[in-house]
């Protein structure tokens, strides 16, 4: 099998991608999944296990959004997209309960769990001798991490939330659940990825572009770091476990000697990658639409999760220009070379053709609404600095700071010193995770984590500008006006249950201050 192994069987055509009005890409069932439905052959099962994994492809949340709930909500970039309503709640921390994004993205990831879990609920009663015990096995460590894959996003997006594990009940007096805690949800994390590492192989075989796109012991144990550290009731005993199981698993996984070589899609299913969602350039119903919405200068608008000036700042104070360059791009023109003035309030204001505007350079391709770039899930980079962060909190700073340089001298920057302070050397895992992996929807997690969340953006200085014209009628900026964060507080670290939810549920109870 290769990167094709659910690229194309869609759960027997289970969506349609087609464009909306809004640019975005709708996950339309052709058939029904139903706990109803027969489920009697191996390719049957085969079949909901590529619907599972198809939830990657048909939702905003994994098209694009991910990125904006994370980056956008942090220091790292502004909304852009000319301050849609939505976005523009995300950055100030002001989202109503009603945004139509957030239920979007909660209605996604549920969409994802129901599909596990039908396949959970049904492979015990499949007797065809095509399924083997072992490929049975394999199947239900993949739904078993896709599930907690979803719910990881949940739970660190909206903190406690329903936990549906079986059902699937169109009976109201099933689906109307309380919500769980957070502590539950994570339980059930970690109870999910138990299950997976008990039936996952380490890999499929020798083919790279089938072992990067599936669940294998590798992401299962990256996944299980991740949930560790972030969870309230964190253990970093247990991060620090699981991210050495990464780092030494049989599947080989290293650093790429360039950075640069990460994201120029010509080094797919790489050492680095522990998991990536595979898209294909030009297939409407396996490409990535979302990289047009953050860097396309073709079109001619200004795009969203604009660079802010603070992070162009951090790179720049840390002599970083590898990953700065490699992460975020200063364009003048469009794509043909014609001179362009890119509107944005907080970089050009007044269009002046002569000023660069940054767009978010992660993936470098658009490819017309049809990308073929690829979006890490979990890379060995993030393992790498999380386990430095585990060493450093459970009293092992100076092995902590000789991890953190295997990340730094990939690009050239000077080793951090082994004898800095526990505190200090917090700072400096989070200031390298920022450089590192800006972009790839970390970094809010990343802050709330820390507990530096609240001071970060509370102490951040950002401006937008106005353009006015002077004495002597030549354009200029006017008045700056400082960015207003003061909304975000402890209660506002994640989102709104989804107002949708609420009203059709009364069990369900809005977060505070909402």
């Amino acid at each position: 099998m290769k990167q094709t192994y659910f690229k194309f069987l869609l759960v027997s055509s289970l969506s349609v991608l087609a464009f909306s009005c809004n640019k975005f890409l709708d996950d339309k069932p052709k058939t029904s999944l139903t706990t109803g439905n027969s489920y009697s052959t191996a390719t049957d099962i085969e079949n909901v296990l590529n619907g599972c994994y198809n939830i990657f492809y048909g939702s905003d949340y994994y098209q694009w959004e991910y990125v904006m709930t994370s980056d956008v909500r942090s220091d790292n970039a502004y909304p852009g997209g000319n301050n849609e309503e939505t976005f523009y709640d995300y950055d100030r921390f002001s989202l109503p309960a009603s945004n139509s994004h957030n239920y979007a993205n909660w209605s996604a990831l549920y969409k994802g769990i129901a599909r596990v879990n039908i396949l959970l609920n049904k492979i015990e009663g499949v007797t065809d001798t095509k399924l083997t015990a072992e490929r049975k096995k394999q199947i239900i460590g993949e739904a078993s991490f896709l599930r907690a894959f979803n719910y990881y996003q949940l739970v660190k997006n909206y903190g406690g939330v329903p936990l549906e594990l079986a059902s699937n009940s169109a009976d109201p007096s099933v689906t109307r659940k309380p919500r769980a805690t957070e502590k539950e949800v994570y339980d059930q994390i970690v109870k999910d990825l138990e299950l997976a590492l008990l039936n996952l192989p380490d890999s499929y075989g020798s083919t790279a572009s089938e072992n990067k796109v599936r669940a294998t012991k590798g992401a299962a144990n990256a996944l299980m770091a991740k949930a560790w550290a972030q969870r309230s009731d964190r253990d970093y005993s247990k991060v620090l476990t699981y991210c050495n199981a990464v780092i030494g698993s049989p599947a080989g996984y290293s650093l790429l000697n360039s950075y640069n070589d990460l994201f120029d899609a010509n080094h797919k299913f790489n050492t680095e990658s522990i998991m990536e969602i595979p898209f294909e350039e030009g297939n409407w119903s396996a490409s990535s639409w979302g990289i047009q919405l953050y860097l396309a200068p073709d079109d001619g608008w200004q795009k969203y999760c604009v660079p802010s000036k603070d992070l162009v700042a951090a790179y720049d104070a840390e002599g970083d220009l590898i990953r700065k360059n490699a992460n975020i791009i200063f364009l003048t023109e469009d794509v043909n070379g014609a001179p362009i003035a890119w509107p944005d309030e907080n970089w050009n204001p007044c269009q002046d053709a002569t000023v660069g505007i940054p767009f978010n350079f992660k993936q470098k391709h658009p490819g017309g609404w049809a990308s073929g770039d690829n979006y890490y899930m979990l890379r060995l980079a993030d393992i790498l600095l999380l386990k430095a962060e585990a060493q450093n909190e459970t009293g092992a700073s100076a092995a902590a700071a000789a991890t953190l340089n295997l990340v730094r001298h990939r690009v050239g920057l000077a080793d951090v010193s082994t004898s800095l302070s526990k505190t200090d050397l917090q700072k400096a895992i989070l200031k390298e995770r920022r450089l590192e992996l800006a972009f790839e929807g970390q970094r809010w997690d990343d802050l709330v984590r820390s507990g530096t969340a609240i001071n970060t953006m509370l102490a951040l200085n950002e401006y937008t500008y106005t353009c006015a014209k002077n004495i002597a009628g030549v354009d200029s900026l006017g008045t700056p006006k400082k960015m207003d964060y003061s909304k975000c507080d402890n209660n506002h670290l994640i989102f709104p249950i989804p107002q949708v939810e609420i009203d059709a549920n009364p069990k369900l109870i809005q977060n505070k201050g909402y």
